[in-house]
């Protein structure tokens, strides 16, 4: 089974909107919408790979964030260790790179959207 270590970047502006993507249909849990994020690299960091994530996928710099919470979640083929960052200040217009639907959307739309099982305990605490 595998264990990845996976860094999410929870994304608020000034008008309180957050930055939501939609991932893939190829990939595992695709076509749900998803935080910025992804794999940590080897000999990186959580904040590293939060800051590259951000910047690879929507082409933006944190500036003020911190680790909101660390959770575990147990998909049976593969195991998440997920790394929640709240990022409420960021340089840069948030433009998709990787080709991906991207919106923002206030918290009480966030219901509204297909997130993977990993993301729903802290989409809760927002």
């Amino acid at each position: 089974m595998k264990n990845i270590d996976i860094s999410i970047a929870i994304v608020k502006n000034s008008q309180n909107l957050f930055l939501i993507c939609l991932r893939p249909d190829h990939v595992h849990q695709g076509g749900k919408w998803e935080f910025p994020g992804g794999k940590i690299n080897k000999n990186e960091s959580a904040e590293q790979a939060m800051l590259r994530e951000l910047k690879e996928e929507v082409g933006i710099t944190a500036l003020d964030y911190r680790l909101l919470e660390t959770k575990f979640f147990d998909y049976g083929d593969k195991q998440l260790n997920l790394n929640f960052f709240l990022v409420s200040q960021f340089d840069g217009e948030a433009l998709a790179q990787e080709g991906q639907r991207m919106q923002w959307v206030n918290k009480a739309e966030l219901d509204e959207f297909s997130f993977p099982d990993a993301n729903a305990a802290i989409i809760k605490k927002l």
